[in-house]
């Protein structure tokens, strides 16, 4: 039976505030507490203002969670779209900041209309399109991406102007040796905090956020070197053969908003409608933020302690309407987001009002304190992204796609040279194809690579069968999980697989999350033929393809039960 089962499932709407406001206000504080200094780090890492995050969040909260499919996500900017933005603003904008902000204002608008497209076609399931281990490849080439970017900024160091990707990488070690001291102090001591933050056990500790703390520490740092006033300072080395020099420090170092956060409204401009540039940055927008939003949300239901899960095509349809509306004022686009939201659940959040007060809360700070944000150190921020980064691209990643198999850390690693080597796009669809590659390398029929055969049969009142035929893999599978969404609840539902001679990870990991699903709201799963069958991995999820002899030569006999 399931923790669900024990518990009473929050209300919604005006009963669901009168009932749980306190636990989710507290919730939203907290969270509030997290969203504003990754606010500003994603917005100004993507080359947009630093009140263009915080429009977005706001937007996220106040209005998003009001027609939203989900219950505890949290949404706003996110790192995994900061290099679809950067790149939307550099090619736009070709060297010219702001016009390239607002053109990329104008994708977004676009990209948003798009998006509620799929939400109201019902395209949420395409998500399942896309392998685990490559979605993995491309936030972890996103990752790299952010951490050598961000290391600079943290160090008070500048890369050379209009440097490429791999030149920029290269510059790190000049940077790590020649850093402007103040601001590397500021910066280092963040991802310290953060680092020995992650350590610690404590619950009550743990309560405090730790980039509230890094931002915290920052601002008093930053009034010890006094940024506000533009200085030099002789650097003095212990090392005698080390060379005295004058650094220079001030505002620059510091978050640049203006004190009237009306002011920060820009709008979109649509003049380059027509040029192939513009509409790259549309797919790429449209593609990568709806799949990280339907992913994250699909992650957060696994979170959530009452066991709801989110209507994903009303979620992506609300993301759309408030990616729509932040474009059109100056906002980044959002997504639901896996941190906030993970913190949102660990914080006791009960209904959607805990997002909607993150949201509350964060406009009422920027209207009331902005001289606050200004006394924030950039370096305080980089140090927020590059232990974002980090996390996206941690060693333990590519141990988990290892782990899941050897195939799975080939697409993984090709899916992040990919990506690095040219685009989000390329690399995504690199990945994708070196998965098509493997499978048809271990004898995935080409008539069977988008077409799944199944039957589904029902044996008495309470009994269902479902009989697999050739392979399930990624590129096929959805009309059978659209089918499994409409068989009722609390039955037995038995899956015949000894004529399915292959199964990979996408559809192992799915009728992983089916079974747990539909076992806890009372059904029963059962899986005969299975056994005919040898994994490429100890992972439990592991491909599976037929053993030599095993596949039935009586087609017509799908079930033997």
């Amino acid at each position: 039976m399931s923790q669900a089962n024990h518990l009473s499932i929050p209300l919604t709407g005006i009963a669901g505030l009168k009932q749980n406001w306190r636990s989710d206000l507290l919730s939203g504080f907290l969270v509030f507490l997290i969203a504003l200094p990754l606010c500003l780090g994603i917005s100004m890492a993507s080359g947009f203002p630093p009140s263009a995050g915080i429009i977005t969040a706001i937007i996220g909260g106040m209005v998003v969670s009001r027609i939203s499919g989900s219950y505890v996500t949290i949404n706003g900017p996110a790192a995994g779209l900061i290099v679809v933005v950067l790149s939307a603003v550099q090619e736009l904008g070709a060297g010219d900041a702001m016009a390239g902000y607002r053109y990329t204002l104008a994708a977004i608008v676009v990209a948003s209309v798009a998006q509620i497209a799929m939400g109201l076609f019902k395209a949420g399931r395409l998500s399942s399109f896309f392998p685990a281990s490559v979605v993995h490849g491309m936030l972890a080439a996103i990752g790299i991406i952010i951490m050598t970017k961000q290391i600079h900024v943290m160090l008070g160091a500048a890369p050379t102007p209009g440097s490429s990707l791999f030149s920029t990488m290269a510059q790190i070690p000049h940077s790590l040796a020649n850093p402007n001291h103040e601001i590397a102090i500021i910066g280092i001591t963040g991802l310290l905090i953060l680092i020995a933050w992650s350590l610690i056990k404590n619950p009550i500790l743990k309560m405090i956020p730790a980039p509230l703390i890094v931002v915290l520490v920052g601002i008093g740092l930053a009034k010890y070197f006094d940024l506000d006033h533009e200085h030099m300072y002789l650097f003095l080395p212990d090392a005698s053969f080390l060379p005295h020099h004058e650094e220079t420090v001030g505002p620059k170092f510091l978050v640049a908003i203006s004190d009237n956060f009306m002011s920060s409204f820009y709008f979109p401009d649509f003049s380059k409608l027509a040029t192939l540039e513009f509409w790259e940055a549309v797919l790429a927008i449209s593609l990568v933020g709806s799949l990280e939003s339907l992913l994250s949300a699909m992650a957060v239901d696994k979170l959530d302690p009452y066991k709801r899960h989110a209507n994903l095509d009303k979620d992506l349809t609300a993301v759309g309407v408030g990616n729509l509306l932040s474009g059109l004022i100056g906002g980044l686009p959002m997504i639901a987001e896996i941190v906030r939201s993970s913190a949102n659940v660990n914080n006791g959040a009960k209904t959607a009002w805990a997002n909607f007060f993150h949201g509350t809360l964060l406009m009422l700070f920027v209207v009331l304190f902005p001289r606050l944000i200004h006394s924030i150190p950039l370096a305080a921020l980089a140090a927020l992204l590059v232990y974002t980064g980090f996390r996206l691209a941690s060693p333990k990643e590519f141990a988990k796609a290892m782990g899941v198999g050897k195939e799975q850390l080939f697409m993984f690693v090709v899916t992040i040279i990919g990506v690095l080597a040219t685009d989000l796009l390329v690399g995504v669809a690199l990945g994708i194809l070196a998965k098509f590659t493997i499978h048809i390398l271990r004898g995935v029929r080409f008539n069977n690579l988008f077409k799944i055969h199944f039957v589904i049969e029902q044996k008495d009142p309470d009994t269902y069968v479902v009989a697999i035929v050739g392979s399930a893999i990624f590129s096929n599978f959805m009309a059978l999980k659209t089918a499994l969404t409409g068989l009722p609840a609390g039955k037995k539902i038995i899956f015949q697989l000894n004529n399915a001679y292959m199964l990979d990870h996408t559809v192992m990991e799915f009728l992983h999350d089916f079974e747990h699903n539909y076992e806890a709201q009372g059904g029963h799963i059962e899986y005969l033929g299975m056994d005919t069958h040898v994994a490429y991995s100890e992972h439990p999820l592991a491909v599976r393809k037929m053993k030599p002899g095993n596949m039935s030569r009586r087609k017509s006999d799908h079930y033997g039960v």
